[in-house]
């Protein structure tokens, strides 16, 4: 099978802490309350909102996305001062992949495309892992460049993990504790950016981040700007913890709990990593047969392109496997993510080419020639951030169709 995706260095991530002192650690094992029985998930929220999170696997949820979609695209085109039969302005969406520190390549783009003053003002923004937390500062607008800027190139593993003990792989829910990313997340996700993502949302925009619902083993799509809008007194609280699963990677970071109600009973939801299911996605098929519909019937239809950033190489490079089992493990695991991720990009590729959607997406090529060392080590993620940057900049950083 030609081209097929690097495999990234999942020993980098998900076993992070095997470096850790081999000393034993006495600890109470992790507990929780019981999961959401299967028959009331569908029916169950976090802050009450009907519209908080989708279910896209499940006819309902692809349903309520596409009311999400349709609502949103009223507003936005009230906003505008169109008539309800006008046709639809031009919208502009835009995917933000997982990648670990490699997000800090999709950084670097937003920051550049400011420079140049053509980014667009997205209708919709989607992330996954570090694109859920880099999409906050995409759909915000290039007023938060500088802090998007600060969390690539200033942050170390410090602001990121706390590793644990080797006896968590049996003893505890992963190799390290991620409370030192919450508190990072916290210090740039505060109120005002709160307020700001609701005034989006209120403009008919929308921002989506995806998570992975574990007990039920299906993925969920979060309606952020919908939660920043709710007033709700743990909405900020909720959007930080939602940030903090979309990229907790299971068994490297400790999953996100979400307390619910089941007909008066506590339950919990155990939450990780979007990219167990998706990398990056950007709508439903059914907000792709609206556009259809709209194009069949000849109504006015706006042109809309698609942006997507993948956080990370697509060509695989390939180098010996010790013969471990981690070592085994890790490139086989790593193999399988980078096989998805490319999947996702071709998945949104034909969507785009059935919908009529201008198709771009953005990589990490071969003249990014810095070594990795580290995770999150600053000798590797500032220059990745400014190549991402330049190329932006030197406007050659687009392709039409995936490289296969």
């Amino acid at each position: 099978m030609a081209d097929l995706p690097r495999p990234p260095a999942l020993s980098r991530r998900a076993l992070l802490a095997t470096s850790a002192p081999l000393a034993l650690a006495g600890c109470a094992l992790p507990t929780r309350l019981p999961a959401v029985p299967s028959a009331q998930r569908p029916q169950v929220t976090v802050l009450g909102l009907p519209n908080e999170r989708f279910f896209p696997t499940e006819h309902a949820g692809q349903l309520g996305l596409q009311q999400e979609f349709v609502a949103a695209m009223q507003r936005n085109m009230a906003r505008r001062g169109l008539a309800p039969g006008a046709a639809f302005p031009e919208l502009d969406l835009l995917a933000i992949s997982g990648g670990g520190e490699d997000g800090a390549f999709g950084a670097g783009m937003l920051v550049g495309w400011s420079e140049l003053g053509t980014r667009p003002d997205f209708f919709l923004v989607t992330g996954v892992s570090t694109g859920a937390l880099t999409a906050p500062f995409a759909f915000v607008g290039s007023s938060s460049d500088a802090a998007l800027r600060s969390v690539y190139t200033e942050i170390t593993l410090a602001d990121i993990l706390n590793q644990r003990y080797f006896t968590a792989a049996i003893f505890d829910d992963a190799m390290a504790d991620n409370s030192p990313l919450f508190r990072t997340i916290s210090r740039y996700v505060n109120e005002q950016m709160l307020a700001e993502i609701a005034r989006g949302y209120d403009s008919g925009r929308l921002l989506l981040i995806g998570t992975t619902n574990l007990d039920a083993e299906r993925p969920v799509i979060w309606n952020i700007g919908a939660i920043a809008k709710s007033g709700h007194p743990r909405a900020l609280d909720t959007v930080r913890r939602i940030m903090l699963a979309s990229a907790a990677i299971p068994g490297a970071f400790a999953p996100v709990l979400f307390d619910v109600n089941v007909a008066g009973v506590p339950h919990q939801e155990l939450h990780v990593d979007g990219g167990v299911f998706a990398q990056a996605f950007l709508y439903p098929a059914s907000v792709g047969d609206l556009r259809r519909q709209r194009i069949a019937q000849r109504l006015p239809t706006a042109p809309a392109r698609a942006w997507i950033i993948r956080n990370a190489r697509l060509e695989p490079k390939g180098s010996e496997v010790n013969r471990r089992t981690l070592g085994i493990v890790g490139r086989a695991v790593g193999s399988m993510i980078a096989a998805s991720g490319y999947n996702d990009i071709i998945r949104m590729y034909f969507a785009a080419e059935r919908d009529r959607v201008d198709y771009n997406l953005a990589f990490i090529r071969d003249d990014f020639t810095v070594p990795y060392g580290l995770p999150f080590d600053q000798a590797y993620m500032r220059p990745l951030f400014e190549y991402g940057r330049e190329r932006m900049l030197r406007g050659d950083i687009w392709v039409k169709r995936p490289p296969a």
